[in-house]
C-alpha cells in the first residue's frame, strides 16, 4: 500500500470498528456504507422496520462530525419541504430564502417511496450536482454531502416506485436483513446492560469532515489497469443486451462501479483494483438500476439471478 492511502485505510478501519460496535450484526452493510461515503456516493437502504437503518445513519454522521438532518417523507410533502422556499419579510418588504433540511452534511430521507415523484425529484439536482436552485439562484451544499434514503420492501400500499432517474443517482442499494441469532443475542445483552439505545449514542467524532474530504481525494492513488476498464465496460454493455432486462445500466453506473471498486480496494489496504473488487460491488451497484421485463417477472426471474448470470458470462481479466 502506498503512503498516500494510509490515512484512508486507517480512517475507514476506525469508522468500521466504531459502527460495528454499535450496529451489531450488520458488517456487510457497514462496509458498503463506508464505500459510498469514501467514493462520494449516495445510498438507497432497503430493509424491514427495526433493523437500525436510522440509527446507522445518525451514528455515522456523529462519527464523521457532519451536520445531520432527517426527513420523514409522506404523501403530502412538497419539494419545498425538502429544499426550502422564499419567505416574505413584512418588516423589510423583501423575500429571503428559508433553507430546507437538504442543506446539511448527511441527509436521511426516511421511507423515500412514500412520497410522490414530484417531491422525490427535489433530491435530483442536489444528489448529482451538490447544489440546490431556489427562485433562480444556485446554492452550493456543504461538503461532504451524502443522502441516505430508506425504503420498506414489504409495504406497497400508499407507496410510489422511484423513477429510474432517481434510482440511478444512488451509487449503491444496500439490503439490510435481519441479524443472525448470535448478533441478536448480543443486541439483547447490550440493551440489558444499558449500552444499547434506540437513539444514536452521544459519541465524540472519530474522523473530521476535513479528514473525509482528504480521504476522498486519496482515491486517485488507487491504480486501475486497462483490463479493468475493459472488464467494467463489457459488463455494463452486457446489461444492455440481456433479453430479460427492459433497462440496462447507464454510463453513470459504470463510473460509480469503478469508484466503488477503488474505495473497496483502499479500505482493504490495497492500492490497485482487481476483478475481485468489481465482483464484490456488482450487486449493490446494479440491483436498483436493472429493470426486468414483464415476461421475466412472470417467469419468476430475479435481478440477483440476472446479475449472477451476467458476472459468469463476461470473461474475467487475468
Amino acid at each position: 500500500m502506498t503512503q498516500q492511502l494510509v490515512k484512508l485505510t486507517n480512517a475507514s478501519q476506525i469508522l468500521k470498528d466504531a459502527l460495528n460496535n454499535i450496529i451489531v450484526g450488520q458488517e456487510a452493510v457497514v462496509d458498503q456504507l463506508l464505500i459510498a461515503l469514501l467514493a462520494e456516493g449516495h445510498v438507497l437502504m432497503e430493509g424491514v422496520p427495526g433493523t437500525a437503518k436510522t440509527l446507522l445513519a445518525k451514528t455515522l454522521a456523529r462519527l464523521i462530525s457532519v451536520d445531520f438532518a432527517r426527513v420523514q417523507l409522506t404523501p403530502d410533502m412538497l419539494p419545498s419541504d425538502i429544499i426550502g422556499t422564499s419567505v416574505y419579510d413584512l418588516n423589510s418588504r423583501t423575500f429571503h430564502v428559508k433553507k430546507g433540511p437538504i442543506f446539511t452534511g448527511l441527509l436521511l430521507a426516511d421511507e423515500i417511496n412514500r412520497t410522490p415523484p414530484k417531491t422525490q425529484s427535489a433530491l435530483l439536482e442536489a444528489m448529482e450536482e451538490h447544489q440546490v436552485t431556489l427562485d433562480g439562484q444556485t446554492h452550493v451544499l456543504p461538503e461532504p454531502f451524502m443522502v441516505i434514503a430508506t425504503q420498506n420492501p414489504i409495504e406497497f400500499e400508499g407507496t410510489y416506485p422511484l423513477p429510474e432517474a432517481q434510482l440511478d443517482r444512488f451509487m449503491l442499494k444496500i439490503i439490510v436483513s435481519y441479524p443472525g441469532k448470535l448478533a441478536e443475542t448480543s443486541i439483547l445483552r447490550k440493551w440489558q446492560s444499558g449500552d444499547y439505545s434506540r437513539h444514536a449514542p452521544d459519541l465524540a467524532p472519530l474522523v473530521s469532515r476535513e479528514d473525509i474530504l482528504e480521504c476522498r481525494s486519496q482515491l486517485k492513488f488507487v491504480q486501475v489497469e486497462e483490463s479493468i476498464f475493459t472488464y467494467i465496460s463489457e459488463l455494463i454493455d452486457k446489461t444492455r443486451n440481456v433479453s430479460d432486462l427492459y433497462l440496462g445500466a447507464s454510463p453513470r453506473a459504470a463510473i460509480n462501479w469503478l469508484a466503488a471498486a477503488k474505495a473497496q480496494a483502499a479500505i482493504a489496504g490495497k492500492d490497485f483494483v482487481t476483478p475481485d473488487e468489481i465482483k464484490m460491488t456488482a450487486h449493490p451497484i446494479l440491483r436498483h438500476r436493472l429493470i426486468l421485463t414483464p415476461e421475466a417477472e412472470m417467469e419468476g426471474i430475479t435481478i440477483n439471478q440476472v446479475i449472477d448470470n451476467l458476472m459468469n458470462q463476461v470473461k474475467v481479466p487475468r
